[in-house]
C-alpha cells in the first residue's frame, strides 16, 4: 500500500463532532414511579386511567381515562389555568397524579414553552446533541429531515441565540420530531408559530401518525389533526 497517498476519507456529517454528543452516563436500572401503569417493552401506547391532578391545593380535573395506540391522537382542550399543561407533565412522567395510574414505558418526546435547546449552539450541533441523548435511529437523517419539513434548512449553521421567537419554536418542534421517540406531548405547540408554520406542524403530526407514532396535544389554538380525541378538561 503506497503510504504517500491518503486515505480516502467519508464526509463529515452533522452529527460526527465528538463535542455534539453528550458525556458517557452508565445505564440506570429503570424502576416503576408511583402511579404509574408497566407495560410490555416494545407496546407502543399511552394509557390514562381515572386521573386526577391537584396543584397547589386546588383540584384543576379528575376522573380522566383514555388509550392511545399507534397512529393516534388526542387533542386536549380547556380554557386557560384548567391544567392542560399539568395533564401533559402527567404523561411524561414529571407530576405524579394526585388519583389514577398513567402507563410510562413508551419512550417519549417533550415540547414545553422552553425550546430546551443549547442557545450557544448552532442549530444543527443542538439537535444533534438532543438526538444522542435521546438514542435516535439515524440521526443526521432525522435532523435533515426535521430541519427541512420546518424550514430551517438555512439557519442550520445559526447559534440558537440568534433565532427568533418562532424561529426557535420550530427549532423546538424539530428536536421533538428528530428524537425518534415514538410518542409526542406536545404542549401548546402552535404558540408563536404563523399560519405556514402551523400547516407544517401539522404536517409532521400526521407523519408521525402515519407511522404508528402517537401524539398528545395541549392547545388553546385550532390545529388540524384529523380524527383526533378530544378530551376536554
Amino acid at each position: 500500500m503506497d503510504r504517500d497517498r491518503a486515505a480516502p476519507r467519508r464526509p463529515r456529517r452533522a452529527c460526527d463532532d465528538p463535542r455534539d454528543r453528550p458525556p458517557f452516563r452508565p445505564e440506570r436500572r429503570r424502576h416503576a414511579c408511583a402511579g404509574r401503569l408497566r407495560r410490555r417493552s416494545g407496546h407502543v401506547s399511552l394509557t390514562f386511567r381515572d386521573v386526577a391532578c391537584v396543584r397547589g391545593g386546588r383540584l384543576l380535573f379528575s376522573g380522566v381515562s383514555f388509550d392511545l395506540g399507534p397512529g393516534d391522537a388526542a387533542i386536549v382542550i380547556g380554557p386557560n389555568g384548567v391544567g392542560k399543561s399539568s395533564l401533559i407533565r402527567i404523561a411524561a412522567g414529571l407530576l405524579a397524579p394526585f388519583e389514577g395510574n398513567v402507563a410510562c414505558d413508551t419512550p417519549q418526546a417533550l415540547l414545553t414553552e422552553a425550546s430546551a435547546l443549547d442557545a450557544d449552539r448552532k442549530l444543527a450541533a443542538a439537535l444533534c446533541f438532543w438526538a444522542a441523548l435521546d438514542n435516535a435511529p439515524a440521526p443526521d437523517t432525522r435532523i435533515a429531515h426535521a430541519l427541512s419539513a420546518l424550514d430551517l434548512d438555512a439557519l442550520a449553521d445559526i447559534p440558537v441565540r440568534l433565532l427568533s421567537t418562532g424561529q426557535r419554536r420550530r427549532a423546538a418542534i424539530a428536536r421533538v420530531a428528530a428524537s425518534g421517540a415514538p410518542v409526542w406531548l406536545l404542549d401548546e405547540p402552535a404558540n408563536g408559530l404563523d399560519t405556514v408554520s402551523v400547516a407544517r406542524l401539522e404536517t409532521l403530526i400526521a407523519e408521525h401518525r402515519a407511522t404508528g407514532g402517537i401524539a398528545l396535544v395541549a392547545t388553546h389554538l385550532s390545529l388540524a389533526i384529523p380524527a383526533a380525541r378530544e378530551i376536554a378538561l
